[in-house]
Parts: C-alpha cells; structure tokens; sequence
C-alpha cells in the first residue's frame, strides 16, 4: 500500500466520498491486476539487476517473455517508469587511430621550438584520420 502524505479527512473533503468509504477503501486488498503488477515488477527489478541496468523497454519484454511472463511493452514501460527504472546510456568507444601499421613516423622539425623569425615560415597541425572515398586515411 502506498504512502499517505494527506490526511484522510484532505482527501474525502476533496474527493467526495464519505468516511467508511475512505476506510473500506484504505483496507482493500490489491487487484489482480496490482498482484500481477507486483509479481511483474520483481521479475522486472531481476533482470535490470542481471543486465548491469543496460535494459530497456523492449529487451526487458523480450527477456520477460523468455522466462515465462505473458506482458506487453506498454505494460513493463509502465512499471519501469513509475518505479524509476531507467536503462544506463553508454556510448561504445570508437578507436580513431590504428597504430598498427608499416608507415613511417614523420620527423620532429619543429622539435618544440615553436617561434619562427617571419611570417608564414613555420606551420604546424595534427590530423589524425581525414575520411576520403577509400575510407579513412
């Protein structure tokens, strides 16, 4: 059962029920739809565990059908939103350098002696890759 942060007599005031409704209805016991919500959620909380948090909405349906559980998409994004569960956002590393390669290494001439006596007589720049039509050089 959720948390109350108002008082009884707030929500009957403001909802319009009378003061043994209020009561017959704090003493309900849960739907099957809220059971089956609950044993959904724990399935759900297992296998976010088990995936490090890399699990979304249609993985984790995917996954939930796997072990047996007859649930839809719109149904687990439900659950998932209303109990903070979000999937971790990591981008893959993208390697821009091949270091493994016969090519010469090309020459300090600058040596760090960056100063230069006029104009337009030292330059100085670092590509790493240019993209051409033969792929990346």
């Amino acid at each position: 059962m959720a948390a109350y942060l108002v008082s009884g007599a707030a929500v009957q005031r403001h909802a319009g029920v009378t003061p043994r409704g209020f009561r017959k209805w704090l003493t309900r016991p849960m739907s099957q739809r809220q059971r089956g919500d609950m044993k959904v959620l724990a399935h759900i909380r297992e296998q976010y565990g088990l995936s490090l948090g890399s699990y979304g909405r249609p993985r984790m349906t995917m996954e939930l059908k796997e072990a047996g559980l007859d649930v839809g998409e719109r149904r687990v994004g439900r659950l998932m939103r209303i109990n903070g569960i979000k999937p971790v956002r990591t981008r893959k590393h993208k390697i821009a350098t091949n270091s493994n390669h016969s090519l010469g290494i090309v020459a300090n001439v600058l040596d760090g002696n960056f100063v230069a006596d006029a104009p337009n007589r030292k330059w100085e720049g670092d590509i790493s890759y240019i993209w051409t039509s033969q792929g990346c050089l």
